[in-house]
């Protein structure tokens, strides 16, 4: 399986982020990537890429024009407002909420700031920018790749994309790397792909990005959003509306959730891919499912996620890998490369 790095993940590093009404440090750290890149390369798990330039336009497939020029311009602007602001990072404090109108874009940068995001947890740095478009341009890469007919390819980046929406960014997400995976693999000729998640946490950026679409069909296993972050989307009975009406399927557990359960939950969001009959496959891969995850509550251990990978392989659909969440980060490199293990022993 080939792998695309994002050398670039690194000048995003966040200072402190708002958890639980404090400012702790940051749990999307650089060593989260790290630690998957040297063990996949103990075990020698296929072969190491850096990708290809992208363009911005190639962004604006999935997100809004004005949201991609606030990225590309937010650090600029944040030290134009004090130049002290150089040296610490942005954070939003105030938000539009209901009545409240988002057509018109703020002159006022918090308000800016505000308009484009969802939580005061994801701190936006000096290397956001640097750091979130090389991801996508990993996710893009990999995508490409499974499509000249590889049977798996893995976008290593961070920072995570799966909360990041159209014209919004949250849950330390800035680009939505699944879904550029998933557009671009519409855009090669693909009729119809599929986007599992499996990371502890609902991907509510990617939900809302194909909620209106039938062409790809968003399929979840996640803590149960009454419990857990992001809270305001993952529920059962969100299904999709208009043409994408069916192809959203949410399967929320408790916290506290042991393997099996979660694997008859796996198998049953595959069983969902097979009926929807796919051309493609992408994998959110998170694997804050951990039992010693510090954000999280499921209880998978290290080995369990081998016979994930089993389990994914037996779609039969070669997937594009991205990586998203995994906070535990003394294990991520196993738990990681543990699942792309599993899935490459059955295609041997």
């Amino acid at each position: 399986m080939k792998t695309f790095f994002n050398a670039e993940h690194a000048h995003h590093e966040g200072m402190v982020e708002m958890f639980r009404g404090e400012f702790v440090p940051c749990f999307d750290v650089p060593a989260r990537a790290e630690r998957v890149l040297v063990e996949m390369r103990r075990r020698g798990l296929g072969t190491m890429a850096n990708p290809a330039p992208i363009k911005d336009e190639a962004l604006l497939r999935v997100h809004a024009p004005r949201y991609v020029d606030f990225l590309r311009d937010a650090w600029s602007s944040w030290v134009a407002l004090d130049p002290a602001n150089a040296y610490r990072d942005a954070l939003p404090s105030v938000w539009p909420v209901r009545q409240h109108r988002t057509d018109v874009v703020p002159d006022n940068f918090a308000a800016r700031l505000g308009l484009f995001s969802f939580d005061a947890g994801t701190p936006l740095t000096q290397g956001a920018w640097r750091a979130a478009r090389g991801g996508a341009a990993c996710a893009i890469a990999a995508a490409r790749h499974v499509q000249t007919g590889a049977k798996g390819a893995f976008a290593l980046t961070r920072p995570p994309g799966h909360h990041a929406g159209y014209d919004f960014f949250g849950g330390y997400c800035f680009l939505n790397n699944a879904a550029l995976a998933a557009q671009t693999l519409r855009d090669g000729g693909a009729e119809r792909v599929a986007v599992l998640d499996i990371d502890y946490h609902h991907g509510n950026g990617t939900q809302s990005l194909f909620y209106e679409r039938a062409d790809v069909v968003y399929v979840s296993i996640h803590a149960d959003p009454r419990t857990d972050y992001p809270f305001y989307l993952g529920h059962a009975d969100e299904r999709g509306c208009g043409p994408g009406e069916g192809s959203n399927v949410n399967l929320p557990l408790p916290r506290g959730t042991p393997f099996g359960v979660w694997r008859a939950a796996l198998a049953q969001a595959l069983h969902v891919i097979a009926e929807a009959r796919v051309d493609a496959l992408v994998v959110s891969l998170g694997v804050d499912t951990f039992e010693g995850d510090p954000i999280s509550g499921f209880l998978l251990c290290s080995d369990d996620y081998l016979q994930v990978g089993e389990e994914i392989a037996y779609a039969h659909l070669p997937p594009v890998f991205v990586l998203e969440g995994g906070y535990a980060v003394d294990a991520i490199g196993v738990n990681v490369a543990n699942v792309l293990e599993g899935y490459v022993a059955c295609q041997s």
